[in-house]
């Protein structure tokens, strides 16, 4: 009887114990882990959570931040040449472009297996073995606590990585320059675009039609297209400043600086009416500031009026871009633009 009751009980406390342990699991799975692989978990594997999403961009935008500044702090940044651009400037490439691309990426794919990516520095995966890859943190930015959920199918679903916007002047430390990008586009779209500036640990971001980092939240822009002041590529400054007072006249300010991220941001924070360049740029560049731009209200084109195409997945955007933070300043001076003489040559 008593060797009985015994059994009885074990059987008992094995049941109770088999409830707490699929109910752990369940949690888990569910999503109560804070681990990667349960936060970034989808019922659906064809699916892909673009809040989550959002916040991997942000870290992955910062770890590779770091490495940036790392690479900034040693003796030799291993500077070598992918050659020359059409204008005639010198496009190199760092150990920090490298290292910087291989925790971002990886990073990324390590949350989101089945992630499309398309970055800059696509062909040196060699380079990635002894980089701290990150694991998302749904902590990591309290802004995006109110941000709902929003899965969509992965298939719609590509994401353009810069890992060191402005590399010149990284060499030449110019680091105010210096930035890097995440850029999300949805069926061809820039939806999510961050820009992170690694020295000054800034990271701007927006989710069009979602929602926006502080930075962002309370900026205000007014129409002037009186006073322009157009913000252009100091790689090939002589040239655009020409055209720059040929469309907009010789009241003009045309500034310079590096970086296409940078000048984004400066067209953002009321430093610049318009960015323009006039020569062909690569997507991986600009995408991160196209959404961003779209989300507070802005406008990018390229020169002809057309929306870039970011669908194709080429890299290359050939017919140079307009950017202004605001939809009616664009729609001035696209007209100027395609009425000027030079866009006939």
């Amino acid at each position: 009887m008593n060797f009985g009751r015994s059994i009885r009980i074990n059987k008992c406390g094995f049941v109770i114990l088999g409830v707490l342990l699929i109910g752990a699991l369940y949690y888990l799975w569910s999503g109560g882990s804070s681990s990667s692989a349960s936060y970034a978990f989808s019922k659906n594997p064809n699916e892909i959570n673009l809040r989550k999403l959002l916040i991997g961009s942000i870290q992955a935008a910062q770890h590779g931040g770091f490495e940036v500044v790392a690479v900034s702090k040693s003796r030799d940044l291993h500077e070598q040449s992918k050659g020359k651009t059409r204008e005639g400037a010198n496009n190199p490439v760092t150990d920090a472009d490298y290292r910087s691309n291989c925790v971002m990426k990886n990073g990324l794919l390590r949350i989101f297996p089945k992630l499309r990516l398309i970055s800059e520095e696509d062909d040196q995966q060699e380079r990635c073995a002894d980089v701290q890859l990150f694991d998302l943190d749904p902590t990591v930015l309290h802004e995006t606590a109110s941000v709902p959920d929003e899965r969509i199918n992965i298939e719609d679903v590509a994401v353009w990585i810069d890992p060191l916007d402005a590399t010149q002047e990284f060499t030449e430390r110019l680091h105010e320059y210096v930035t890097t990008m995440v850029c999300v586009t949805v069926k061809g779209v820039p939806t999510i675009g961050i820009i992170h500036n690694p020295f000054t640990m800034k990271t701007t971001w927006a989710w069009r039609d979602r929602a926006l980092s502080e930075s962002l939240a309370n900026v205000k822009h007014e129409a002037d297209v009186k006073h322009p002041t157009i913000i252009v590529s100091r790689s090939h400054a002589g040239a655009v400043k020409e055209q720059s007072k040929q469309i907009f006249g010789e009241n003009a300010q045309v500034i310079t600086a590096g970086g296409a991220g940078f000048k984004v941001l400066q067209v953002i924070q009321n430093n610049a009416t318009a960015y323009l360049h006039t020569t062909h740029i690569k997507k991986w560049d600009i995408c991160a500031g196209d959404a961003i731009l779209a989300a507070v209200g802005g406008k990018m084109t390229d020169l002809h009026n057309d929306h870039i195409d970011y669908l194709d997945g080429q890299p290359l955007n050939p017919n140079g871009l307009l950017a202004t933070a605001l939809a009616a300043t664009h729609e001035a001076y696209i007209k100027r633009i395609m009425e000027s003489p030079f866009l006939k040559h």
